[in-house]
């Protein structure tokens, strides 16, 4: 098999080193992922029968996609050392799909960021109808420093504590802004990718077809 010279060398290992970064950040994607997922504060405001599940979409789609960016790393990785065809155009492939999966998730977090919060609102404010004491309203109580709404605010509500709706939509932008920051980010990163893998894979074609 030939092996790929000069400048080609050098894309070579850049692509290992890309490939490395590029697993670090698909583990930081899971973690970010798992952690909105399991967030006790968020898993406690969305826990319930008919709690909106429209938030965990996202971080699904987000968990889903950081797992696979790291294995994905890893046969880039191998790839890259091996020069393999094979390999390379497997992660040349799955990058397209990982891409598309961030792209998502991004998207999904920014053009349905009213959708979700006014579902979790609707949520609260139907439960707080039906119970002002329940355990859900003095966990938003608890967690937010919230209680009630604009239209039916708490009897005995602190100066300091503000309506449900205004502090659900705060909590919850946060959140989503993570998810659509985090998937658009990594999608950039994988553009770069590539492209590394392009340019080895024409220079391995080339060094076979010299030989």
């Amino acid at each position: 098999m030939g092996k790929v010279e000069g400048g080609m060398k050098c894309v070579k290992y850049l692509l290992f080193v890309f490939n490395f970064i590029f697993w670090i950040m698909g583990s930081f994607v899971l973690a970010v992922g798992l952690w909105l997922r399991f967030d006790p504060e968020t898993v406690t405001l969305l826990n319930g029968d008919r709690a909106p599940d429209t938030f965990f979409i996202g971080v699904y789609i987000l968990i889903g996609a950081g797992g696979l960016v790291m294995l994905v790393g890893f046969f880039g990785c191998c790839g890259a050392v091996r020069e393999s065809q094979c390999l390379l155009g497997s992660f040349f492939a799955c990058l397209l799909i990982i891409f598309g999966a961030e792209v998502a998730a991004g998207v999904f977090g920014f053009l349905n960021k009213d959708k979700i919060i006014e579902d979790v609102q609707s949520y609260y404010t139907s439960t707080y109808n039906e119970s002002i004491n329940g355990t859900l309203i003095n966990s938003y109580l608890k967690i937010l420093n919230c209680c009630g709404t604009k239209a039916n605010p708490c009897p005995d509500r602190e100066p300091d504590t503000k309506d449900c709706e205004t502090g659900i939509k705060d909590f919850f932008n946060n959140k989503l802004y993570i998810i659509g920051y985090v998937g658009v980010g990594i999608a950039g990163v994988m553009i770069i990718g590539m492209i590394f893998s392009m340019v080895l894979c024409c220079a391995i074609r080339n060094s076979r077809d010299v030989i």
